[in-house]
């Protein structure tokens, strides 16, 4: 009984906890959006982030004040009687039991035709479902609406679009768990907080960069994440690497140089600082997102779409917390608007199903060279949609960068693989 009051109390003081950094938060967020002199500032990016950050710390805190509590009380090893309090703490806090996998069906052998069928849907899929999703991210983030009084709105809260995808991400994959019998939280939900908030900020920040830099830009910064994702590996996991795979390295950077030197982006990073570290910071927590999702895979033996469903969850509760108490973006009442945004959340939802069904079905070298191809195919749909300009010198920046990918898959696929984990998966893929 003694138990049962002691955490009944933890529990108020970490709602009460919430409740006060909730409004502080919401405080401080009507001061900065009511202050005209921090919204148009040349850094109101580093605002808009230090706030998001703010709001995630309502329900991040709370949480570690609470598990930590349960960690030195031994509260787990004490529970005789199993109560709903208990189970719901238990799912967050410690590893459930793991249950019976459903039985696979047999495996059939299919045709040549049937299998090259199969290839072409993945292709055709993965092709439409991203480049739409580019082209809907781009005009999201860089084109005027027209309201129905006739002025022009310019959308600009970028932690909204993180949350409407997130949110969808986490309904496909929960219900895709359902209905294929598999255990919807295979490890403790606490875990996965690292790696979602690295992957809502590094998501945040691939959308508040289009204000700064093109998308074209935006794309081959993304073909560069081998770089610090090799760093990363080599830091966290002590990997060792091939004298090949630094020389591919060198060449994308070579490339990415190249490019930008060539492009009006250039005159943009002149005179501003924050698309070059908006990317930077895209880049960093998208490879730190990798490298802990890859642990969590070979720890727990998840699932992809087990992975994908606790990510989605524990961002979706993240991303709220950044947007209660705040007012409806007034674009929510333009129809196209609300079109867009359901078709890029989509989009990407889709996308994801079929990045592991291709990588389930051809393997992750088909899937490497679907999805650069895939990258090549946005930038030049961005430049005629968007008229976007490059220059010879950029172009050959663009042939480097590809050229090194698919060196990489290349030699990657004349060796024998060695023992992975599951690919750890995103929303979007950064591939």
């Amino acid at each position: 009984m003694r138990s049962k009051i002691m955490i009944g109390c933890v529990l108020f003081l970490c709602v009460l906890g919430a409740a006060f950094l909730a409004q502080t938060y919401h405080e401080i967020a009507d001061v900065f959006e009511k202050d005209g002199s921090l919204t148009d500032s040349e850094y109101s990016w580093c605002f808009r982030l230090t706030l998001n950050l703010y709001g995630y710390s309502t329900v991040l805190l709370p949480c570690f004040f609470l598990y930590k509590y349960l960690e030195r009380t031994n509260y787990f090893d004490k529970i005789t009687n199993q109560t709903w309090l208990s189970r719901m703490l238990f799912a967050f806090f410690s590893t459930p039991e793991s249950i019976p996998e459903t039985v696979k069906p047999p495996k059939v052998e299919e045709s040549p035709q049937r299998e090259g069928l199969e290839l072409a849907f993945c292709f055709t899929g993965l092709m439409c479902a991203y480049l739409v999703w580019g082209l809907l991210q781009e005009k999201i983030m860089t084109q005027n609406y027209v309201m129905s009084d006739g002025s022009t709105l310019r959308f600009n809260d970028s932690q909204f679009l993180v949350f409407i995808n997130r949110l969808l991400g986490f309904v496909i994959a929960l219900v895709q768990l359902l209905c294929s019998g598999q255990q919807v939280i295979a490890a403790p939900l606490y875990k996965f907080a690292y790696c979602s908030l690295t992957n809502i900020i590094s998501a945040w920040c691939q959308y508040e960069a289009l204000k700064y830099v093109s998308f074209p830009t935006q794309v081959l910064s993304k073909s560069c994440k081998v770089i610090p994702v090799m760093l990363m590996g080599k830091l966290v996991s002590r990997n060792k690497y091939e004298a090949h795979e630094y020389g591919t390295a060198l060449l994308i950077s070579l490339g990415m140089a190249l490019f930008l030197l060539g492009s009006r982006d250039t005159a943009a990073w002149d005179s501003s600082t924050g698309g070059a570290f908006l990317l930077m910071l895209y880049l960093f927590c998208d490879s730190f997102t990798a490298s802990w999702q890859g642990a969590l895979f070979r720890r727990h033996k998840l699932r992809p779409m087990q992975m994908l469903c606790a990510v989605n969850l524990c961002s979706c509760a993240l991303t709220a917390s950044a947007l209660l108490g705040r007012p409806a973006p007034r674009l929510m009442q333009h129809p196209m608007f609300l079109w867009d945004c359901t078709l890029l959340s989509v989009s990407s939802a889709l996308g994801q199903l079929l990045i592991y069904r291709t990588i389930a079905r051809f393997g992750p070298v088909v899937f490497t060279i679907i999805m650069t191809l895939r990258q090549a195919v946005s930038i030049l749909v961005s430049c005629v949609v968007f008229g976007h300009a490059v220059s010879p010198a950029g172009a050959l920046g663009v042939l480097l960068v590809f050229g090194a990918v698919l060196l990489r898959v290349r030699w990657r696929s004349t060796r024998p693989p060695p023992a992975r984990p599951p690919p750890a998966p995103h929303d979007p893929p950064a591939l």
